[in-house]
This record gives structure tokens, C-alpha cells and sequence, in this order.
């Protein structure tokens, strides 16, 4: 407790949580009025959590959507409690830090997931052309509180640190003003959350080297490579035993599968079935489509300047993960996908201008009159001649407009 509450912790804590921003907790306090509430409360919850008596507010309960349909619970805990938390996480990563696994790649400093991605891939390279790919079943939610406490002993001995962290773990959800306890769980949302994690699913990495397996884990995700079929059920009917047994966790068998590298997607990517080549997941490049259809829908009556600024935020952000991708051509046909969308955009805020908007870009008389008066929709036009071609909306257009390339490295 000593070293959560130094100075220098605490300030690290601080930056940390206002990097991170967030929504308020049940209090509704936001990250940007944490400072002014430390400066006038914080020696009397700093006695709290010297004299052991400091009682975490429950955690603000919300469902948000899956990648893949459905929804997940999130718990928002207050600023304050996500400050004291982070303050906590940094004191328990140093301690276990040392400890974990080196194909733990998660929450870890230095380490990442495209490493744990480029992991799997030299594995697949090397033979080893089956995976099992274990998916654990609302993990989050169904992490053991007594094993989880029995766990963190080894490494983090302190007693009155022990028992702040449990407090967290016992201090409940609240969903419209009504509470509700938390008898297993780690909430997501916390910035101890995923520490905790990791000290959790360490013991299934250490399982995994003592029995000589090749694998990679990012939380609770994770892949074993394997060089055979056999080899992969027999890993995975262990396992599966090993972790509901010991974990006291639960194996979700209907996403949980043996298979080949390239028929399975990892963080975001798989593999190319011809040299084992870092591809983008169709499920990943399907979720952006998704979020760029909202960006780009033709009813929202922003200029094309603002639109291409709005997509020009997303495209970044996914460029800067998928940039490791080494298979382009899903990338390129994505790129041409955006630009249609763009014409379909620009195409129908012309309306009735669109003949005099294609003479002046030099198309000729016959096209451009052929074009405005077609009784095809915007989405059709995006890639007749007089759109697409050079002189009208080409990619050069876009890209002076500082559209983003998802194909150009």
C-alpha cells in the first residue's frame, strides 16, 4: 500500500486516467474535475485507504454491441475509484511483471498484439499448420474471486492491498438505480480489470509451456499451434478439461474450434493459405464497412469536406493497427469500395447539377447528358465511365482531398 500511495505512483496514475478519458461513473464526476476533488479530498480518502476503511462505489453497468452480434456487460467505476485502481495496477504489473509468461502478450508492457500475431504466424511457417482456437465464455464474468485473491498472494503479499482489491471485486454493479452483486467477475471497464486478467490465465500459460505447446495469448484470447488434426483434439479435449476443472472456467465450445490457420481469424487477422502471409480478417474489414455505410450515408448533408474528414479519423486509427497486413488486394478492393461510396455521396448532393458538375470537369457533352438523365441510382452511377473516369472523380480527387489509402504503405 505503501508504494500505491507514493507520490510518484499516484501522479503516473493520474496522467494515466486522464490520457484515458472516459464516461463518468454513478456519480456522474467526469475525468476533467478529478483534479479540482483530489486537491480538496484526497487526504481525507487517502486515511481511508491507510486506515483500510476506503469502500469502492459500485461500478455504472452498460451493455455495449459485440463485433460479432450480441452485447457485452461494461462497468464504468467512478473517476476516482478508476484513479485508485490504476494506482493499484501499476504496484501489481511491477510485481508480476517478472513472472509472467513471454508469450503472454496482453496489457504488458513493450509487448503487443501484433506480436502475438506475427508469433503465430512463424509457428505456422515453421509446420505447425493446425490451431486450436480456445474461446473462454464470458470470461470476465466468471472469473473466480477466491482462486483470482489465492493467486495474487504469490506475488503481492500485502494484506491491506489484498483486501482493497477484493473490495473491487465485491463492490457490485448498479443498473438504474438498482444494485446488484458481483459474487464472481472481473468488470471490464476498470483499469485493474486487466491485470487481473493476466494474473488469472497465467497459470493457463505456464500449463501450455509445461506440456511443450507452441501458443500465443492476448487476454483471454489465445491460439496453440500444432503440427496435426489428432494432435489439435487431443490438445484441445485437455485443455478443455484442465481449465473448467482447475480455472473454473467455461470453454465455449461452439466458438472454440481445431482448424487451419487461414480458416480461423486471431486479433483482428489470419493467414493467407499460400505462405502463411498476415491478412486482414473479412470479419474485421465487414465491421468497418459497417461503421464507414454510417459515415458516408448519403441522407447527412455534410459537405464532402467534412465527410472525408470524419472517415479520414476512422480510416487512420484502423490503418495504423492493420497496417501489418501483408495480403493488399482485400485492402485495395476496400480502398475502391470507399471511393464508390464517396461518388454515390457526391453524386447525390449534386441533384440536378449533375450535368453542368461533369462538363466541368471535362466529360463530354454526350456522356454527361447520358449520365444525369440515367434512371439508375447514385450507387449504380459510382462507376459508370463518367464518375470514374479520369476526368471526373477519379481516386486522384479523393486523394487530394486528403482521403486516406488503405492499400498504400
Amino acid at each position: 500500500m505503501a508504494r500505491v500511495l507514493s507520490k510518484d505512483n499516484l501522479s503516473r496514475a493520474l496522467k494515466q486516467v486522464r490520457r484515458n478519458k472516459g464516461a463518468p461513473g454513478i456519480d456522474g464526476m467526469t475525468v476533467d474535475e478529478l483534479p479540482d476533488y483530489l486537491r480538496q479530498h484526497w487526504p481525507a480518502i487517502r486515511q481511508q485507504l491507510i486506515r483500510q476503511t476506503y469502500r469502492p462505489q459500485p461500478v455504472r453497468r452498460t451493455m455495449i454491441p459485440k463485433p460479432q452480434g450480441g452485447l457485452r456487460p461494461l462497468g464504468i467505476p467512478t473517476v476516482l475509484d478508476r484513479f485508485i485502481q490504476q494506482a493499484i495496477a501499476q504496484v501489481v504489473q511491477q510485481d508480476w511483471e517478472p513472472c509472467f509468461h513471454p508469450r503472454s502478450y496482453g496489457f504488458r508492457p513493450g509487448r503487443s498484439a501484433h506480436q502475438a500475431v506475427r508469433y503465430g504466424q512463424h509457428c505456422a511457417r515453421e509446420g505447425r499448420n493446425w490451431v486450436v482456437d480456445l474461446d473462454l465464455e464470458a470470461f470476465f464474468d466468471r472469473v473466480n474471486h477466491d482462486r483470482l485473491m489465492a493467486r495474487l498472494k504469490r506475488h503481492t503479499p500485502d494484506r491491506p492491498l489484498l483486501r482493497l482489491i477484493n473490495r473491487y471485486l465485491k463492490a457490485g454493479g448498479q443498473i438504474d438505480n438498482c444494485k446488484a452483486p458481483t459474487p464472481e467477475g472481473v468488470p471490464q471497464g476498470g483499469p485493474l480489470s486487466p491485470v487481473l486478467a493476466n494474473v488469472v490465465l497465467d497459470e493457463l500459460d505456464w500449463e501450455l509451456h509445461r506440456r511443450g505447446l507452441r501458443f500465443a495469448r492476448y487476454a483471454d484470447d489465445c491460439q496453440i499451434l500444432v503440427g496435426s488434426r489428432r494432435a489439435g483434439e487431443r490438445v484441445m479435449v485437455s485443455l478443455t478439461r484442465f481449465i473448467e476443472d482447475s480455472l473454473r472456467l467455461t470453454v465455449n465450445t461452439r466458438k472454440s474450434a481445431v482448424d487451419r490457420p487461414w480458416k480461423r481469424r486471431f486479433l483482428g487477422f489470419t493467414l493467407s493459405r499460400k505462405g502463411q502471409r498476415l491478412k486482414v480478417a473479412s470479419e474485421a474489414i465487414s465491421k468497418l464497412k459497417a461503421r464507414i455505410r454510417i459515415l458516408s450515408r448519403r441522407t447527412r448533408g455534410h459537405s464532402l469536406v467534412q465527410v472525408i474528414a470524419d472517415l479520414k479519423e476512422t480510416l487512420l486509427g484502423w490503418k495504423a493497427y492493420f497496417d501489418e497486413a501483408e495480403v493488399l488486394s482485400s485492402l485495395r478492393d476496400l480502398d475502391k469500395w470507399i471511393r464508390r461510396r464517396l461518388r454515390s455521396y457526391v453524386w447525390k448532393q449534386w441533384g440536378r447539377r449533375g450535368y453542368r458538375e461533369l462538363r466541368k470537369r471535362g466529360v463530354s457533352v454526350r456522356l454527361a447528358w447520358n449520365t444525369a438523365k440515367s434512371a439508375h441510382g447514385p450507387w449504380r452511377l459510382s462507376r459508370s465511365p463518367a464518375l470514374a473516369q479520369a476526368q471526373a472523380l477519379p481516386a486522384h480527387y479523393f486523394r487530394c482531398r486528403g482521403l486516406p489509402e488503405l492499400a498504400v504503405r
